[in-house]
């Protein structure tokens, strides 16, 4: 044991979780309150790289926002406008094939589609934008909608929500997204998010999706008026559902933006605060397979720095963000795949483009630099798929 870890406040806690002893709420608690993060980090690698060895990923991604237009308030939300307001935006399904057309055209393999919950568009509209999706290239993955879309989706078709789940899939749907879980505590939600979806509606949400063979994501939003102990029982209830139904891909934490919304903060979350909750919940989270460092809320650079503190994902290029781009985040609407591969590389991981649902795409095990639009040839050397 060397000298820092034998002096570590952490240190019972490295022990057990190098004998892969399962931490509970109160161990989890310390991780968050640490400021240790040295060891914290050291921790959380070291069960990255059990899980994942030496490599990290990325995804070919377009993000499409439909509608901005919402009957909700939240009070968090940047994004959301009513009808009267000018800056409102809505997408007919044509203009959002048309979008999907030019992302397939530069190698985009997953369209991430949200909105809000729209005032008047019918259950129909939702149904015909995923299969004319599904009609324009069956390979292009179509994961969309949070939870509380699909609670508005099904009271629109006046379905179950198992029911609107099946339809939605019929129609072309893959996997959920993660958004809209904000913090789960009834107390946090009513100042941040009145009117939304329960703790509960969301985890059964998910729930059924599993239940019918389904995967997603799930995400919190950290560094707003929520405690360190109301991160711990976030996490623990989203490891209360993996460990029920084992649908959960990954788990992406977000870190809050404060502009332009109803909820201003003094201190929004800081690099030291976000590495400490990327750590502590990989560490939390051992039936997760994988975290992401979403660069659009942390920046490429912190989100390379995460990636030796638990994370083994970097999302995507993305293409087009807007929700926190809206709420003040600086970060570029998008990253190519060669930036992508370069700021792996650049942390000592292998770069992996990886599908949906996290299963590796291409392997970018050659030390060379990426081709870029300019160049010619290829830089792959081991361009293993994993089953589509």
């Amino acid at each position: 044991m060397n000298t820092l870890l034998a002096q570590s406040e952490l240190k019972d806690l490295y022990q057990k979780v190098a004998a892969g002893t399962r931490l509970n709420e109160q161990d989890a608690l310390r991780l968050f309150e640490t400021k240790d993060l040295h060891t914290l980090g050291d921790m959380a690698n070291l069960v990255c790289q059990r899980k994942n060895g030496a490599r990290a990923s990325y995804i070919l991604n377009r993000y499409i926002n439909y509608s901005n237009y919402c009957i909700l308030s939240c009070q968090f939300c940047a994004f959301a406008r009513k009808k009267r307001d000018a800056d409102g935006m809505q997408f007919t399904v044509e203009e959002i094939v048309e979008k999907a057309r030019h992302a397939l055209a530069v190698g985009v393999t997953e369209l991430h589609i949200v909105g809000g919950l729209h005032p008047s568009l019918p259950f129909g509209y939702y149904t015909d934008m995923l299969q004319a999706l599904r009609a324009l290239d069956a390979r292009l993955q179509l994961k969309c909608f949070t939870a509380i879309e699909i609670l508005h989706l099904a009271w629109l078709s006046r379905q179950s929500v198992r029911d609107t789940l099946l339809a939605l899939r019929a129609a072309g749907l893959d996997s959920l997204t993660g958004g809209g879980a904000e913090i789960f505590r009834k107390e946090v939600r009513s100042q941040i998010a009145k009117g939304k979806e329960s703790a509960e509606e969301y985890l059964d949400v998910h729930r059924t999706w599993h239940q019918l063979g389904g995967r997603s994501t799930c995400t919190m939003l950290y560094g707003h008026v929520e405690s360190l102990a109301d991160r711990v029982d976030h996490l623990r209830q989203l490891r209360a559902l993996q460990d029920e139904t084992r649908g959960f891909t990954a788990f992406i934490p977000l870190a809050y933006h404060p502009e332009n919304n109803e909820i201003p903060v003094k201190v929004p979350p800081t690099g030291f605060d976000s590495l400490r909750t990327i750590a502590a919940s990989r560490i939390y989270l051992d039936n997760f397979d994988h975290i992401t460092a979403y660069w659009v809320g942390l920046s490429l650079k912190l989100a390379q720095v995460a990636l030796s503190y638990g994370a083994d994902d970097l999302h995507g290029t993305i293409l087009e963000e807007h929700i926190f781009h809206m709420a003040g985040a600086q970060t570029p609407q998008a990253h190519s795949e060669a930036e992508m591969i370069k700021a792996i590389r650049e942390t000592g991981r292998i770069p992996v483009q990886r599908d949906t649902f996290y299963r590796p795409v291409k392997i970018w095990d050659n030390p060379a630099p990426p081709m870029t639009d300019e160049s010619s040839g290829s830089d792959v050397v081991e361009d293993n798929l994993a089953p589509a």
